[in-house]
């Protein structure tokens, strides 16, 4: 039930300031998680560059969990939980929380099936030939096991992000990716009675560290001195509910599959230029891929805050939300790619002592890492979009990159004019209109579509 007589503290605190203490602990958290998938990759490699090529080709159906589970339908899970805590009803807040559960079980159920009876196939289709196939089901088949763990804690850190509790949601990330990055080390390389497991070793520590920020999640969330709980009795379920995550979730995760669209293609292309051009372009693309939990991390904020506005009607300030969101990740990312195309030695020779696989990862640093900035922009405005509900043009965005990619990159096979730094041109260009694309949707009012008058001048 709605109870509008109490205001959201969200409503009258200052911009800067609230994004910045929101936005700190997922970043951090995020930032160690992906460091962890880093340390992951250094070791792996020190079996070899077929086992470093099986994981670059792995790592996007890695990422692509992620990014569905706690980006896609778990931004949407945010966005819906923030609004609802913004018009003050608590009701609606934790059957959406229910339902959430229920739909991270089915999406799992979904993507273990898909990938246990057809990753051989997925893998070969991607260019995996004898050696690298293997790696990259050895991987594969362990994660997707336990995928549903994956999802499980993204989708309790969704319900706890989007009321605002983003310190509780860090700590149990960190903790997670903490115990994944020491049993890694372990179960990789071995440590006494352990015997090196290579990739393998990799899988099972993601999963150890997903059930150990799964616990943790659904203990602070079921605790019965809460405002807003999750609960699993006295909910009835409901249709709306569903549809209410599903249709902003499934929207939005066309936008996160054309991403990881993106990467994968890249990574089929890479294929047939060599391993050592797969391993080199898994390497640099990590940048891409780190600098995703840092917009996330303020990503996630402005989903809470704006969904905060957007459930209490104020829509020009959700605006302003949105854009100081969307620069801060421009600057942030730009100067952090500009840094490593200047400096690109220090992430290509630190994991492979292969020379044409430090070549190509040097070359994609050069190439691509100049414009994160666009990147980080479009990445930022797509998950603030969640926390309008309307999320159509930030996937159009990104289908659009995605189809630049893929097209391009099949006409230049066509003529036989692939070359890695070709390759790498198309990556920069898609980042480029990607951006463009989301920013001039939000500048041209695609976050007021289907307001009422009212609300779209906050007067309400």
């Amino acid at each position: 039930m709605s109870n509008a007589s109490t205001q959201h503290p969200l409503l009258t605190a200052p911009i800067g300031k609230t994004m910045f203490i929101l936005a700190t602990p997922n970043a951090i958290a995020m930032v160690l998680s992906m460091m962890t998938s880093v340390t992951e990759a250094y070791f792996v490699g020190l079996h070899g560059v077929i086992a470093l090529a099986g994981l670059a080709l792995v790592f996007p159906m890695f990422m692509m969990m992620g990014m569905l589970s706690a980006g896609a339908i778990g931004g949407a899970i945010s966005g819906l939980m923030a609004r609802h805590a913004g018009s003050n009803d608590i009701e609606g807040a934790e059957a959406i929380a229910f339902h959430a559960i229920l739909v991270a079980l089915g999406m799992s159920t979904f993507f273990a099936i898909l990938f246990l009876t057809l990753g051989g196939q997925i893998f070969t289709f991607l260019g995996a030939q004898e050696a690298v196939l293997e790696q990259a089901l050895s991987y594969s088949q362990i994660f997707f096991t336990g995928v549903v763990l994956v999802w499980l804690a993204n989708t309790l850190g969704s319900i706890l992000r989007g009321l605002g509790e983003m310190k509780a949601t860090a700590a149990w990330t960190i903790a997670g990716s903490l115990v994944q990055v020491i049993t890694g080390i372990i179960f990789i390389s071995g440590a006494g009675l352990v015997e090196p497991m290579g990739i393998k070793g990799a899988a099972y520590a993601a999963l150890l560290g997903m059930s150990v920020s799964t616990s943790g999640q659904a203990y602070h969330l079921m605790r019965a001195d809460r405002k807003i709980r999750l609960r699993f009795t006295g909910i009835a379920i409901d249709v709306k509910y569903f549809k209410a995550i599903l249709s902003i979730g499934l929207t939005a995760s066309i936008g996160s599959l054309s991403m990881i669209g993106t990467s994968i293609a890249v990574s089929a292309f890479a294929a047939r230029l060599g391993p050592e051009i797969l391993a080199g372009y898994g390497i640099g693309a990590r940048l891409e891929f780190i600098m995703i939990p840092v917009i996330f991390g303020i990503g996630a904020a402005c989903i809470n805050m704006i969904g905060v506005h957007y459930g209490a009607g104020k829509i020009d300030r959700a605006h302003r939300i949105g854009w100081t969101g969307g620069l801060a990740s421009a600057l942030l990312t730009g100067g952090v790619g500009l840094f490593f195309a200047l400096f690109p030695a220090l992430l290509s020779n630190a994991f492979t002592d292969n020379q044409m696989a430090r070549d190509a990862a040097r070359l994609y640093l050069q190439v691509v890492a100049p414009f994160y900035a666009f990147f980080g922009l479009g990445l930022c405005l797509y998950f603030a979009s969640q926390g309008t509900g309307r999320v159509s043009w930030a996937a159009f965005g990104n289908v659009v990159r995605f189809v630049i990619v893929l097209i391009s990159g099949l006409v230049l096979y066509q003529y036989n004019a692939v070359t890695t730094e070709r390759l790498f041109q198309l990556i920069a260009f898609g980042m480029v209109v990607y951006g463009l694309i989301i920013a001039g949707s939000v500048w041209l009012g695609a976050w007021r579509r289907g307001l009422p008058i009212a609300a779209k001048n906050d007067t309400i």
